[in-house]
């Protein structure tokens, strides 16, 4: 059976207690430093696999992989009869520096729609379908 924690508004709980950190020697330190390099040059070939991506389909709806919101915008446009390609990235989105790091970020044609709150307002207010015709998503 489970216990129950007594909640108070007024402090935060005292657990669970993180452990101090230990000093790093210099050969953890040149080691952090070099899994930093990498994945610096692991975020410029994510960066380069979206703009490829971006290039090479009419829609393309990048995110976190398992991000609901991602599954909205994909759910929405194939409500719509478009079949979008989806690109999942790891971490906090840094491969999408230019379109302000927000993800899920939906592209249509090569060019940034927006999130999913543009994406609504965007089909809320009929401009969605044409753009997507002008894209070549919809052939309707």
């Amino acid at each position: 059976m489970y216990q129950a924690i007594p909640y108070s508004a007024g402090r935060l709980p005292s657990w669970p207690r993180q452990p101090a950190a230990p000093m790093a020697s210099s050969s953890e330190a040149a080691a952090d430093d070099h899994s930093a390099a990498a994945r610096a040059a692991g975020e410029e070939e994510e960066e380069e696999a979206v703009r490829r991506a971006v290039a090479e389909s009419p829609v393309l709806v990048v995110g976190r992989r398992g991000c609901c919101l991602s599954h909205v915008v994909k759910r929405l446009l194939q409500g719509l009869g478009v079949n979008p390609a989806v690109r999942e990235v790891d971490g906090d989105g840094a491969a999408l520096a230019g379109a302000g790091g927000a993800l899920p970020a939906v592209f249509v044609g090569g060019r940034l729609l927006g999130g999913l709150d543009r994406l609504m307002a965007v089909h809320i207010s009929g401009e969605l379908v044409p753009i997507l015709k002008d894209a070549g998503a919809l052939w309707l």
